[in-house]
């Protein structure tokens, strides 16, 4: 079958997530064309395509970096301009032959594109329903006339994904009335032979680190707490320092909060992030918002690092108790809770090794991928037989 993967632009979570979807597809045997706005990154064996917008302009969805000129949230586009570039991405996808179905990522314009094109080719699509996508809403983005035409493709849409149980429950059907049955529930994958130690590396010597640490990934920015982290550290400082990787606008600030009790390493390459994961004894986030989903904790899992975190949101499915510690979302409690993990050892090393298992059995990237494959192709297969 020949399948259209469309994203808003290059994305970072949902980028990666769509570009595996990709390779799972190619991998099964399947053509693939992957396209979006400012096509950067391609996956080998699809056909790449760059959305060709009407001006330079990208636009993007909620929570990606502050945007610069070249780039535009759609959540707070006029309805004009929104429905200007809808018609873009719609006419990108018009000009692709013999299509059996298209993925599309995110509840915005491009689900709007995915459903003029689908019905005009009398084609299913699916709509990929990422929380940073749909969240806005909640909080009175997008212009009415917009959101109402996002709204009616998620409910002619011949399948929603979403992440963990709470996108669907407390994003998606609070606010668009789509049955059950029209949901999958499809995690995000990681590769766990990523967390793998590496022969002849040494990750604590090349950064100076001690032999106990804690460690904390993710944008320094206030929405992902990282000023929760440095304030929890000062329950646990004297055991093992905190280290951050990331960047972000609030950096001088964690700076001067921490003070000695942890440093800041900045952005690293991927290959070192995973490698410190992996060499921490604990890692922890603590974001202001609950999160969708969460994809350092099973990161850490994968690592067999004991995730020590903030409680609420995607994250409750991800962690269990036999793996890790979510908290009460306060620093006291987290801090409280990393200073018990580091004083017990022997259960730490049992959640370590139950992360490993849970993370292989439930999200490893092959199996993650396996089940899309087969969900795109029960589509394309009823599609086929409704159309026969």
């Amino acid at each position: 079958m020949h399948v259209v993967v469309l994203t808003l632009n290059r994305g970072r979570g949902s980028g990666s997530v769509a570009r595996d979807q990709v390779e799972s597809l190619v991998g099964a045997g399947h053509r693939v064309t992957y396209l979006y706005a400012g096509m950067s990154e391609r996956v080998m064996g699809a056909d790449n395509l760059d959305v060709a917008l009407h001006i330079s302009t990208v636009p993007v969805h909620e929570y990606l970096p502050a945007a610069d000129g070249r780039q535009r949230r759609v959540s707070a586009m006029p309805t004009g301009v929104a429905r200007r570039y809808a018609a873009d991405f719609a006419a990108a996808l018009d000009a692709i032959d013999d299509v059996d179905l298209i993925v599309v990522h995110h509840a915005t314009i491009t689900a709007v594109a995915a459903r003029a094109a689908a019905t005009a080719r009398n084609i299913p699509y699916v709509v990929f329903v990422h929380g940073t996508g749909i969240e806005p809403r909640h909080h009175g983005g997008y212009a009415d006339p917009v959101w109402d035409d996002i709204a009616q493709a998620l409910r002619d849409a011949d399948g929603l994904i979403v992440t963990t149980d709470y996108v669907r429950e407390s994003l998606v059907r609070p606010i668009v009335d789509v049955p059950l049955s029209r949901f999958i529930v499809l995690p995000c994958g990681v590769d766990v032979a990523a967390f793998e130690p590496i022969p002849g590396t040494d990750i604590k010597a090349k950064y100076g680190l001690p032999e106990r640490f804690v460690v904390c990934p993710g944008a320094l920015t206030y929405a992902k707490g990282p000023q929760n982290v440095a304030a929890a550290s000062r329950f646990y400082s004297d055991l093992a320092p905190t280290i951050f990787i990331g960047d972000g606008d609030i950096a001088n600030e964690l700076t001067t909060s921490l003070g000695p009790r942890g440093r800041l390493l900045g952005y690293v390459p991927t290959v070192d992030k995973d490698a410190l994961i992996s060499a921490a004894t604990i890692l922890t986030a603590a974001p202001v918002k609950r999160e969708h989903f969460g994809i350092i904790y099973v990161e850490a899992m994968a690592a067999g690092t004991v995730p020590v975190a903030y409680s609420g949101g995607g994250v409750d499915s991800i962690v269990t108790n036999d793996c890790g510690v979510l908290t009460e979302r306060t620093p006291r409690a987290l801090g409280n809770a990393i200073r018990s993990m580091l004083l017990d050892d022997w259960r730490r090393a049992q959640m370590a090794a139950a992360g490993q298992s849970r993370a292989r059995s439930e999200f490893g990237k092959a199996k993650i991928g396996n089940r899309f494959v087969k969900f795109a192709e029960s589509l394309a297969r009823t599609n086929d037989a409704s159309v026969g």
